[in-house]
């Protein structure tokens, strides 16, 4: 069967390599120059199950409001005479329930594990190497309330059968030793020894050659204008280098999935959250984390990738505004200074932002349309490089008419149930 990928990201590339697996011809559409360039190129670099869980939270909607007054906040709201970004934020209030957080936090974690699984697996049958590591996340806290909350998120684990180890501040050393030098406060900290870290962009630009290997092809600088249906299917693609045919169609191109949708009158409820990351070669290798380290006070991850240190961090709701904001890079300076003090040069780093196609539930839409040839595998929000290869290899087996190993179909179909009308079933 022909399938035409729209999207070179890490899910698009993703769900390209196991559709070949499964025998496919497949061809990519992206409308950057390469793999990658966009929402995957500077992420946290975090393949981190054992975090995987929705923004929309008990207790949420007050921090959001703290945070409204401070310029360098962890999330910045900047409304917008957009409906789109109200509809989006009225549906994540309404998630901000305990019943809810648990219910999206489980079907996430669910998916989240059998994706390092299958990233696992795909990395020792073809050997693919993208600065990964496994040694694990800790995820560090600075005040006794921040601590309080780990106890918690660590019961949590514990019902899941998840490895964790709550550590105090000596402990923190042990696992980190760079952070003895650390002039911030910490009060303690909550180990994920399972969880793993990778550059997402190099993973991206290796599978891509693999596949180009075996087969796949792909249009680079090539835009989908929109799709067009035909009854119950959709008849072809028209992008900028011309109509495309094929037997099955997958959306996969992140925070720009629902404006191709629209014009098929499906409403998806994904929206942009910008974030930023910076990027430096590391001077002094003792100063600098062993693995990755979360933290909690100012949600910045940073990354040991190779030779180099990345942060991230940030979630702005203001839409496609792509400007690299100074003062959102100074906090994330900032903090990772104090954190890492001299493992770098800061100030010489390179500078990023992206946006996460973000869900106001948590979890990614992932499975067939009303139209019987369509398929969506979008809105992962902070959790692509942690899910890709999950959902990449569930829509696959979907796509091929297989069982797929695990139950996250009913989770879409109760989804449609309860959000949908006739104009807009995803």
């Amino acid at each position: 069967m022909k399938v035409l990928v729209i999207g070179a990201g890490v899910v698009g590339l993703t769900t390209a390599w196991y559709l070949t697996k499964h025998g496919h011809e497949v061809t990519v559409v992206e409308r950057c120059a390469g793999p990658a360039m966009e929402t995957s190129f500077g992420n946290a670099g975090g393949v981190c199950p054992a975090f995987a869980g929705p923004w929309a939270a008990p207790g949420m909607p007050l921090k959001a409001l703290k945070w409204m007054f401070r310029e360098n906040a962890p999330l910045k709201v900047r409304p917008r005479l957009d409906p789109h970004q109200w509809s989006w934020m009225l549906r994540f209030l309404a998630n901000c329930t305990a019943s809810r957080f648990a219910e999206n936090k489980a079907r996430m974690q669910m998916m989240a594990h059998y994706s390092k699984a299958c990233l696992v697996a795909l990395r020792e049958e073809v050997g693919i190497a993208y600065d990964d590591a496994a040694n694990g996340v800790l995820q560090v806290f600075a005040t006794e309330e921040e601590m309080a909350g780990g106890v918690r998120a660590a019961a949590v684990l514990e019902r899941l059968e998840i490895p964790h180890r709550l550590v105090d501040r000596d402990g923190i050393a042990t696992i980190e030793p760079a952070l003895a030098a650390s002039g911030a406060p910490l009060a303690g900290g909550l180990h994920l020894p399972d969880d793993e870290t990778g550059d997402c962009r190099l993973f991206c630009t290796r599978l891509a050659d693999l596949l180009t290997e075996r087969g796949c092809v792909f249009f680079y600088d090539t835009s989908v204008l929109r799709l067009v249906r035909s009854g119950d299917r959709i008849d072809r693609a028209v992008t900028t280098e011309g109509g495309m045919q094929a037997d099955a169609y997958v959306v996969a191109c992140g925070p720009f999935a629902p404006s191709l949708l629209g014009t098929l009158d499906i409403r998806l409820p994904v929206y942009p959250v910008k974030g930023y990351s910076i990027t430096c070669e590391i001077d002094l290798p003792e100063r600098a984390p062993r693995s990755s380290v979360m933290d909690e006070h100012s949600k910045v991850m940073i990354t040991r990738l190779g030779t180099r240190l990345r942060a991230a961090g940030v979630a702005e709701i203001a839409g496609f505004d792509g400007s690299l904001r100074e003062t959102a890079l100074a906090g994330i300076r900032a903090r990772v200074r104090a954190l890492f003090p001299d493992a770098a040069d800061y100030d010489a780093s390179s500078v990023w932002c992206g946006f996460r196609p973000m869900t106001p539930d948590g979890p990614a839409r992932v499975g067939p349309t009303r139209f019987a040839n369509l398929f969506l595998n979008a809105g992962h929000g902070s959790n692509g490089w942690t899910q890709a290869c999950g959902t990449a290899s569930y829509l696959a087996d979907i796509i091929s008419g297989e069982r797929p190993q695990i139950e996250y179909d009913g989770h879409v179909q109760q989804r449609q149930s309860r959000t949908t009308s006739a104009r807009s079933s995803i």
